[in-house]
């Protein structure tokens, strides 16, 4: 007897063939999805309230004893010495170690009472927009696979990032612009641009970098004496040359991305001036974020720069602020890296509030793992510091439906590890996910012969963190 199966099932079962490109041109078409990978479509989850995401990196490992999370027990244990042996938290945790109290106060702050230490001056006013997370654990202590392990969901770097997931999975509001942007400082982060990579996804879904000094965009102007219009029909007629032979060689997608490519460089040479403008900003505004005043000036002209792109309908912005890795003088470092960010991240919290647009936006900040209680003595006095922890760390959100108001979480009395609702960074990853009305377990793509997603084999969303 003859066994048929459905269209569908047949196409699946050939797994890594030319059925699956007709499998997946055949479900797009089916469910609606635009073909194009930055066309907008809508979210899994209708009702999510988030529609873009600011994700403020905090590259080095801020440390949450002496930011976010008090630990007055080290008060009594300051220098104290003790002998750790069998453990890996880092490459300097064996041996003799000595307890390391916070160089800061705390207060609470806000209605709802959250802790900041002191040099946290300007997020005083925008507490009860945050939502502390004190449970989330990763599991690299290294600083280039950490990254990658927060970024990408992958400790080795190769797959896609966060950014390029949700730009898959919602496309971008302006065809004019990447769906995916990334603001680092003059130096990239450890591990490179491998951090905003697509990796097996589309390359239209990348993250773009600008650069924080000089022209953005290298090229943005066109050459002297070339105008726009020749400029366009010069691209018409290299889309019609990379066209036909597309028709001739459809196997190769390079080609096709490669023509999108050119021509999102054209509009972006019109939209990214006007976009990175500036000028049109009060001087109110400037000052809020610290713009042209010492230390804020280059971290708060990029959140200025990601509070417009997400105006322009950008999906997802990353800005990055590096150095905090501090192994010693914690005192001096993490004060100077928070005066740094404190006042232009307030500013964009209230910035985004005051436009209607901090209920559509989800602002994320975090590093790529938190630090110990202890330290190898250096120097002794001040000159103390922390090494890397994968086991605590502070995280918190604004906007977007999480839950505000709220501290999640906790971690031992000393703070080296969490200990109440501990979740792994792959459910913290699909929770971003799901603010952003995207189901890590629908979000897939088909590679290397299997279907993959962010969480690599997934997990469940942090429910208490949404609203």
């Amino acid at each position: 007897m003859a066994l048929f199966l459905p269209r569908r099932d047949f196409l699946y079962g050939l797994g890594a063939t030319l059925g699956t490109v007709a499998f997946t041109a055949m479900s797009a078409e089916e469910s609606g999805e635009p073909a194009a990978p930055r066309s907008a479509r809508g979210p899994h989850f209708p009702e999510a309230k988030a529609k873009h995401c600011i994700f403020l990196y905090m590259e080095g490992g801020p440390s949450h004893i002496d930011t976010f999370d008090p630990k007055p027990k080290l008060n009594e244990l300051h220098l104290k010495e003790f002998q750790r042996s069998g453990e890996k938290q880092s490459a300097m945790s064996s041996g003799k170690r000595y307890y390391v109290e916070s160089p800061f106060k705390f207060r609470k702050v806000g209605e709802s009472g959250a802790d900041l230490s002191e040099p946290w001056q300007h997020l005083e006013g925008v507490a009860d927009e945050l939502c502390f997370y004190r449970g989330c654990q990763v599991e690299s202590v290294n600083h280039p696979t950490a990254n990658y392990h927060v970024n990408t969901g992958n400790r080795f770097g190769g797959d896609p990032a966060i950014g390029s997931w949700v730009t898959y999975g919602l496309g971008s509001e302006n065809k004019d612009l990447p769906g995916f942007i990334v603001l680092p400082e003059l130096a990239y982060p450890q591990g490179g641009a491998a951090n905003w990579s697509n990796g097996f996804l589309p390359t239209a879904l990348q993250g773009t970098p600008l650069r924080p000094k000089g022209s953005p965009i290298l090229d943005i102007a066109p050459p002297q004496g070339v105008t726009r219009e020749h400029q366009r029909e010069n691209l018409d007629f290299l889309q019609e040359l990379n066209r036909k032979h597309a028709d001739r060689h459809s196997e190769h997608e390079d080609l096709l991305a490669r023509m999108n490519n050119y021509e999102l460089a054209f509009r972006m040479q019109v939209q990214v001036p006007e976009t990175l403008s500036i000028a049109d900003e009060t001087k109110g505004t400037l000052d809020a974020y610290g713009i042209d005043q010492q230390p804020t000036d280059n971290f708060a002209r990029r959140c200025l720069l990601a509070r417009k792109l997400v105006e322009k309908g950008v999906r997802f912005v990353q800005v990055y602020a590096s150095t905090w890795d501090s192994h010693d003088y914690i005192a001096k470092a993490h004060g100077n890296l928070i005066d740094v960010v404190d006042k232009p991240i307030a500013a964009l919290i209230a910035d985004l509030r005051q436009r209607g647009l901090l209920e559509e936006t989800l602002i994320v900040w975090m590093g790529e793992f938190g630090r110990t209680p202890d330290n190898g003595i250096r120097g002794g006095g001040l000159a103390y510091g922390r090494d890397h922890n994968p086991d605590a760390m502070s995280i918190w959100l604004a906007g977007g439906g999480c839950r505000a108001g709220h501290t999640i979480g906790a971690t031992d009395e000393i703070g080296a590890a969490a200990v109440e609702n501990v979740r792994h960074v792959r459910d913290f990853h699909i929770t971003l996910l799901r603010l952003l009305g995207l189901d890590d377990n629908k979000l897939t793509y088909y590679h290397a012969g299997r279907f993959k997603q962010l969480s690599q084999f997934g997990g469940e969303a942090i429910s208490e963190l949404i609203a």
